[in-house]
């Protein structure tokens, strides 16, 4: 079987955020794509069976995945197995893929309405910082800090964060040269910190649509590697437009 490497909302190798992608030739096991999932112990691992998509952290598989699904629609462009419109059979319901004329690749996904919340105990402690807000997603918790040099200058207390009741910890703060920012914790699912989220921007984009009263946003997550994701707001829909560079491609021997 196929397997590749590829960098996910970035256009520069060694940056963005790093997915497997297996292109499946026959059904396999959950516990064969969680142990090769283990083995490439990236953030995900997407795998495409005919139209059908599902990814997995190291530890579990996840019901959404905006970058590794940037990946695998990336890996099908670039290798001339598919063109035009992609339409992906996922947990999250049909996800439809397109690439633009400029090789932007826009997905369309399901917007994540944030509700406010009051502030979880020992999340300020865990942080390290005050939150202004604090709302809740269907997955995630979404704190919004004061200043975007707060968000880039965190170094939160992982462990802790594993206490709060939620896929991840999503903080976010307006940018200085983005519309917004943010860094995106997960440890509940074996990921400390994800590089680039696709997901996470599936509630920060009518979250902060609605702040700032302009539909169509970008975001940059300052993680280590960095990354841009472009977002527009339309009802109960996000689309997430970004780049992504194959670094590894090579063959399954297992």
């Amino acid at each position: 079987m196929r397997l590749f490497t590829v960098d996910a909302f970035t256009d520069t190798a060694f940056k963005g955020n790093p997915a497997a992608v297996c292109l499946l030739d026959s059904p396999v096991t959950d516990r064969w794509m969680q142990s090769v999932a283990a083995e490439m112990n990236l953030s995900e691992t997407a795998y495409l069976l005919g139209d059908s998509l599902r990814w997995f952290t190291p530890m579990v598989e996840v019901t959404l995945c905006g970058h590794a699904t940037l990946a695998t629609a990336h890996v099908l462009y670039s290798t001339g197995a598919a063109s035009g419109r992609l339409e992906f059979t996922t947990a999250s319901g049909t996800l439809t893929v397109n690439r633009r004329s400029d090789g932007m690749i826009t997905m369309d996904f399901p917007a994540k309405e944030v509700t406010p919340s009051t502030v979880p105990a020992g999340l300020e402690k865990a942080l390290g910082a005050t939150p202004v807000r604090v709302g809740k997603s269907h997955l995630d918790l979404l704190v919004e800090l004061e200043s975007e040099e707060w968000v880039r200058s965190l170094t939160p207390d992982i462990p802790a964060l594993a206490a709060v009741d939620a896929r991840g910890v999503i903080v976010t703060a307006r940018g200085t040269e983005t519309d917004f920012v943010s860094r995106f914790f997960a440890p509940n699912v074996g990921v400390p910190e994800d590089p680039v989220t696709g997901s996470a921007h599936c509630a920060l984009s009518p979250y902060w649509s609605t702040r700032l009263g302009r539909s169509s946003l970008v975001g940059a997550q300052l993680s280590d590697r960095g990354g841009l994701v472009h977002v527009t707001h339309d009802g109960d829909r996000v689309h997430l437009a970004g780049r992504a560079v194959t670094v590894l491609s090579g063959t399954l021997n297992v």
